[in-house]
């Protein structure tokens, strides 16, 4: 059977190719004689949601015995078991621009956290990026590239001093994938995790507050950067996620300049903070105290209360859906439901966040607005606690899989690519 695909130097979507008319020509080349396939590209299946994971810098930087990325080939199969179809990792675009074959040393973001080293690590970048993608295409596991702007010894990022140093690093990105045939294998392409805090963008200037990425230096930056990428990968999807929101913001300030919304969503968050402050952690830094008052009090707090703060996370899913369906826009979360950041720690358990991650990935499906859900932003094998209950992976995974995407959202990109 000939594989369903337009020929590489086609620059054509489905659509514009379809509007050449008669397909004769064109069609039988990019199709040959089989019938089956030439059915399905003019009438594709109906596209459902992809359950997806994040698995950030971590895929790269912890791969010691015991960090839980050492072997590629089986935690690929052990995502497959547990029913994802979709993985969300640093593509380091600031560091392959500046020097795709040097061995760069980088520093730790947390010392407390399990997402990437608790100390500092040397990475070759380009070889372990082809190889990853190419291990999850055939696998038929997509990639969403996306970035953390990781500090190197040097800070590299703070030579993105324009949005266009920013799409120009990018592009070699994408040019280097492309070059290795893997392209199709990209589900999307997140310009910068959580646009615009300070945590990760330290090189944007502008003054914003709980990184607000609707102030006009932010909207100017963001427009610049996705119209250079969109000339050269027009049949990409492009965003950049966000932690921040407010009811009404995608109404407030439109952003159809982004194919969809990646929209980081969790509890602990919501309401200006109010479990998290409660608490009385810091949010990103994160230190052995934090984790102490986690032990504390996170569980209690949570269960002798638990009606309301179920109810913020389902009010909150909800209204992300009806201003994301009012602005015409797809959802993706990769970062979800519970709290920030937990993890495998002496008198922390996993079963009050697993709760409450069922429950938003139940009300998400609900919406119809979702087109790539994630179960928590703990499903990687570093997370043992969550990492092996492979039943509740795969019970929430099959929902995803089989729940709906509304028909408003058919016909965009990021809902075509799913069937890519």
């Amino acid at each position: 059977m000939i594989s369903l695909e337009l020929p590489k130097t086609c620059k054509m979507n489905r659509k514009e190719f379809i509007k050449l008319g008669s397909l004769t020509s064109v069609a039988l080349l990019a199709i040959g004689s089989d019938v089956n396939a030439m059915t399905n590209f003019l009438h594709p299946k109906s596209a459902h949601p992809l359950a997806i994971t994040m698995w950030d810098f971590s895929w790269l930087e912890r791969r010691w015995t015991g960090g839980g990325y050492e072997d590629w080939d089986k935690i690929l199969d052990e995502l497959i078991e547990r029913g994802y179809n979709a993985v969300r990792i640093d593509a380091y675009p600031h560091l392959l621009g500046a020097n795709p074959d040097k061995e760069w040393l980088l520093k730790p973001v947390w010392d407390q956290n399990d997402w990437g080293s608790p100390g500092i690590i040397k990475v070759k970048i380009r070889p372990a990026l082809i190889e990853f993608i190419a291990k999850c295409d055939k696998r038929n596991i997509k990639v969403a590239l996306s970035t953390w702007y990781r500090e190197d010894e040097d800070n590299t990022r703070m030579q993105i001093d324009s949005p266009e140093k920013m799409a120009a690093n990018w592009l070699k990105v994408l040019d280097i994938i492309n070059a290795e045939k893997l392209l199709d294998a990209i589900l999307y392409v997140d310009l910068c995790n959580e646009w615009p805090a300070k945590i990760w963008t330290p090189y944007f200037k502008a003054e914003r507050k709980n990184h607000d990425w609707s102030i006009a230096a932010s909207m100017a930056w963001m427009k610049t950067s996705l119209s250079i990428m969109r000339k050269n990968y027009p049949q990409l999807p492009f965003t950049f996620s966000f932690d921040h929101y407010e009811k009404g913001i995608l109404k407030n300030t439109p952003v159809p300049f982004l194919d969809f919304i990646e929209q980081h969503l969790w509890m602990s968050s919501l309401q200006n903070g109010e479990f998290n402050n409660k608490l009385g952690i810091d949010w990103n830094g994160f230190s052995s105290g934090d984790y102490k008052k986690l032990v504390a009090k996170a569980e209690a707090i949570y269960t002798q209360d638990k009606a309301y703060w179920d109810d913020i996370l389902v009010s909150s899913i909800k209204q992300l859906a009806d201003d994301a369906k009012a602005a015409g826009q797809p959802l993706i979360t990769t970062e979800s439901w519970a709290l920030v950041n937990y993890k495998d720690y002496p008198m922390l358990n996993w079963h009050w966040i697993k709760d409450l991650c069922e429950l938003g990935v139940l009300k998400a499906v609900e919406t119809q607005q979702w087109v790539a859900i994630a179960t928590s932003n703990f499903c990687g094998p570093q997370f043992k606690g969550m990492w092996n209950d492979i039943a509740w992976h795969q019970r929430l995974t099959s929902t995803i899989k089989k729940s709906k995407i509304s028909d408003d959202l058919k016909d965009k990109k990021i809902v075509l690519r799913l069937n890519n």
